[in-house]
């Protein structure tokens, strides 16, 4: 089995994801997709796209749901899903060829193509779906951060960030090491509150969901997110009880 970076990684990037803000338009999947069929992970099969069964693989996918409070009052959340980059990530230990690793260096979870013999293994532990089967190629892919893409240095250094990041028109998503308490995405999560996805399993992910904000009106304005933590007692609000029981399905 593999082993994950003995002394940890320093430098952790990531993603931050604000609830709040994001308007499930799928440009980060689109723009994703658009990259990284031509990246570091080439190519992002379809199979049968405009058939009655398409299928392929997406990097970045979003979810969308309807939460309806204890007042019959109702919002839409749209949640955008792809791969954490675990501190502990049990797709890379559960590896048998090694194929699936974590960077020393900055963290990231990638796939070595050449050694990945397609068993599957790494997505049966991922808790959360995020690794993606190739049917074409044989072989598991995901998301890489656009690793490609965040180290050219042929590109702007403004453009050096994901895929994602960079094409998200409400700027729902932000980008940084979040092993440094003192960046602006780590000063982010620790002001919004932000949270760790089922954190519960002890997986310590890199990426970070920002909680919408209650709903504001005459009667009511408050600057306190909504806490969509793991429920642990009976007091915890809609949104969280919400979360709790989408997030472990």
């Amino acid at each position: 089995m593999t082993c994950l970076p003995q002394n940890g990684a320093q430098k952790k990037l990531g993603l931050v994801i604000d609830l709040d803000i994001c308007v499930g338009c799928h440009a980060c999947a689109v723009n994703c997709k658009e990259w990284n069929t031509g990246g570091h992970s080439a190519p992002l099969t379809d199979m049968d796209p405009y058939g009655a069964d398409p299928n392929g693989v997406w990097f970045n996918r979003i979810h969308s749901f309807e939460v309806v409070d204890d007042d019959n009052d109702s919002r839409t959340v749209h949640f955008p899903k792809s791969c954490l980059h675990c501190d502990d990530a049990p797709c890379v230990t559960v590896c048998p060829t090694g194929a699936s690793y974590k960077r020393e260096e900055d963290g990231i979870v990638l796939v070595d193509a050449d050694k990945c013999i397609g068993c599957k293994l790494c997505s049966w532990a991922c808790a959360y779906g995020a690794r993606e089967y190739d049917e074409d190629a044989g072989i598991m892919k995901k998301c890489t951060l656009c690793v490609d893409r965040i180290y050219n240095e042929n590109l702007p250094e403004a453009s050096r960030v994901p895929a994602c990041v960079a094409t998200c028109p409400a700027g729902a998503r932000s980008f940084g090491d979040l092993g440094d308490p003192n960046s602006d995405v780590s000063k982010l999560v620790s002001e919004r509150e932000g949270f760790d996805l089922m954190a519960e399993l002890d997986y310590k992910p890199t990426n970070k969901y920002l909680p919408p904000r209650p709903k504001q009106n005459e009667n009511t304005v408050s600057d306190k997110p909504v806490s969509l933590a793991p429920v642990e007692t009976e007091k915890a609000g809609l949104l969280a009880r919400w979360a709790d029981k989408v997030l472990s399905l």
